[in-house]
């Protein structure tokens, strides 16, 4: 793991009432973090995320995470680094939000 990727398990995930799991296969993808019970994944970017081809790699992954009703949130390692009680009130807000609102996978076809 990262050192923004430690901060966010050790601070926070690995205590949340919530279960996560760290670098979980879903889909075709491995994510840094993943909380089945409300669909909800958080990614931890780093400057490799700013080339045109990871950019555009990382919107079509969470367009196909997505499809299966997962959310995507994405942070930056200085957003962890710098401000991890934010980070947490961003996530705690989504998790309630999910609760409140069960995602839905994509279906292709139906009438």
């Amino acid at each position: 793991m990262t050192l923004a990727e430690k901060k966010l398990w050790y601070d926070y995930l690995r205590q949340s009432e919530h279960r996560w799991l760290r670098q979980k296969a879903v889909g075709n993808f491995i994510v840094d973090f993943y909380c089945p019970k409300v669909k909800l994944v958080i990614e931890i970017d780093g400057v490799t995320h700013l080339k045109d081809k990871e950019i555009i790699y990382d919107r079509n992954r969470t367009r196909e995470l997505e499809k299966l009703g997962i959310k995507v949130l994405r942070f930056w390692n200085d957003d962890i680094l710098q401000g991890i009680g934010e980070v947490e009130i961003i996530i705690e807000k989504e998790i309630e939000n999910r609760k409140l609102n069960p995602p839905t996978p994509f279906v292709k076809g139906g009438n």
